[in-house]
């Protein structure tokens, strides 16, 4: 690839150059078999379970999970990866999310979380909520309109990992139970 043509993704809300390079197995071809070339690569759960051993030795190494995978799986191994990631088949599947919230809320996991596959500017805002910190859109779309994802919502209502209390909790009310009025401030 030349510098024009280098694959980007959105991290921490800004468009940068994507470093690491995503191994996908082929149809039919076995995690053991797999080659794992040098540098920044992150690879299937099925890859890092297959070839634990030889990849456990490498500085710069990532591990992504297909959506019917358990992040538990890793919990034992979470600190040797410079990044998570998260698949999304269809933009349909909302397994990702779950994971994604027990990775950062149950796991406890600190490092890049980043979503890739069917990923599009209607889901960012709600995948920032559950803890992914950057996305691998859709090639197919601009990586600029879909950054505008991240800020369609000036408030939340509901927690989550980006935000522990639900609005109630944060909003002061004037309640006057004087006025009578028991649905003030509600």
């Amino acid at each position: 690839m030349s510098d024009a043509q280098t694959k980007q993704i959105i991290k921490h809300r800004a468009v940068v150059a994507d470093d690491w390079t995503l191994l996908r197995l082929a149809e039919g071809q076995s995690a053991e078999a797999a080659t794992v070339a040098a540098g920044k690569v992150i690879v299937p759960l099925a890859v890092w379970l297959a070839q634990r051993d030889t990849l456990a030795a490498r500085n710069e190494l990532g591990v992504w999970l297909a959506s019917d995978e358990r992040p538990e799986t890793l919990k034992d191994d979470l600190s040797r990866f410079g990044v998570v990631a998260v698949d999304f088949p269809k933009f349909t599947d909302g397994r990702g999310y779950s994971i994604a919230y027990n990775l950062r809320m149950r796991l406890g996991y600190q490092g890049e979380l980043r979503a890739i596959g069917d990923v599009l500017r209607d889901q960012l805002f709600a995948m920032q909520r559950v803890g992914f910190d950057a996305f691998d859109t859709r090639p197919d779309r601009s990586i600029d309109d879909a950054l505008k994802g991240l800020t369609v919502f000036s408030e939340v209502y509901q927690a989550s990992v980006d935000q522990k209390s639900p609005l109630y909790r944060r909003h002061e009310r004037d309640v006057r139970v004087e006025s009578g009025d028991i649905g003030y401030g509600i």
